[in-house]
């Protein structure tokens, strides 16, 4: 009886066992598996810019992609495509437009005629630095609010110190510009023909090889550009032309359907990071400016410096590439944006 009653105890707990380890399976297989949470992937954008990936100002809008994307907390990732590979300078706008890129910098004047009011900004207007041209574009487009632009959601602009001659020989009056072949785009094209010289219109990427091989004899531009772009490497001659200084503005601008997608947020701190890089953008141009000027000098190249009479017949060659602007009747506020711009240039050149 004892011998049964122990075989008893211990097929209970045997059993006991075997219930309670497989229920409690059970009980474990019927809990629903903890929830995942998806996968929140950032919003991706495309950035196409005609500078090469060397180039400074390159690398102050890579910076600004990247304060965006931190700002952002990584909600926002951005593409960056330089040296023109997603599309030509002359193709950048458009191709924002048409959403090949969903953001991109170029130049206003590559593409020539389209923006007839912004014109204004390109004048040789005696800009003495960077920082005083991009300030003056950025506040006039601020002002004006250009319908030229309204395809686009304009994030900012900026634009170069003061527009210098460089030659691969010397030109020290208007008479040494008889003849020559330079190099222009957008309204420079009409400051060359009105100071003799013969233009060939083309963007910064083609001047290199159109320097090396010919093809053009000088190129209006930067001084940052005879290093950025290398093209001290082809020329012989720098003459200080600063007298008609004039700029190239450019756009950093964003599809507008893309833009109209964006949460509120990110908005936000896009034109934030963006007001903040137009001083950035500004500080580079001269700084390069500077650094190009020791570059050209350490390379023996010559800097002619133009004499106070020589300067009044430049000034005095140009005036009427200004009075044509001005004088043109299609309804836009050309005399106004004219006498803000001259204006804005003589506060801020204090």
């Amino acid at each position: 009886m004892k011998k049964e009653y122990f075989y008893f105890i211990i097929a209970g707990s045997v059993l006991s066992l075997f219930l309670l380890t497989h229920c409690g399976g059970q009980q474990q297989a019927k809990q629903p598996a903890p929830t995942k949470l998806p996968e929140v992937k950032p919003i991706e954008l495309t950035y196409s810019i005609f500078f090469p990936a060397t180039h400074s100002q390159y690398k102050l809008a890579e910076s600004w992609a990247k304060e965006v994307e931190a700002r952002t907390n990584g909600k926002v990732k951005i593409v960056m495509y330089p040296g023109g590979s997603l599309t030509k300078a002359d193709q950048c706008y458009e191709g924002v437009i048409n959403g090949v890129s969903d953001l991109g910098m170029s130049c206003f004047a590559y593409t020539r005629g389209r923006f007839p009011l912004l014109e204004v900004l390109d004048l040789p207007l005696g800009y003495p630095s960077g920082k005083v041209a991009t300030l003056v574009a950025m506040d006039m487009i601020k002002k004006y609010q250009p319908e030229e632009l309204k395809d686009v959601q304009v994030l900012y602009v900026h634009a170069h110190g003061p527009g210098i001659l460089a030659s691969k020989k010397p030109v020290r009056s208007l008479d040494d510009l008889k003849g020559l072949k330079v190099r222009a785009t957008g309204l420079c094209t009409k400051i060359v023909e009105r100071l003799g010289a013969q233009p060939v219109g083309m963007s910064q990427p083609e001047t290199y090889e159109a320097l090396q091989k010919g093809v053009v004899d000088a190129t209006f531009c930067p001084m940052e550009t005879l290093q950025g772009w290398k093209q001290g490497e082809v020329i012989q001659v720098v003459t200080d032309s600063r007298c008609i200084g004039y700029t190239t503005s450019m756009f950093v601008v964003m599809n507008k359907a893309k833009w109209a997608q964006l949460p509120k947020d990110i908005k936000d701190t896009i034109l934030a990071v963006s007001e903040e890089w137009v001083e950035k953008h500004a500080q580079a141009w001269d700084n390069d400016d500077e650094k190009a000027k020791e570059y050209i000098l350490g390379m023996g190249k010559e800097i002619v410096s133009l004499t106070p009479e020589e300067q009044e017949r430049w000034k005095n060659a140009v005036q009427p590439v200004i009075q044509d602007y001005a004088s043109v009747n299609d309804n836009l506020p050309r005399t106004e944006i004219l006498a803000d711009t001259q204006k804005r240039i003589q506060e801020l050149s204090q």
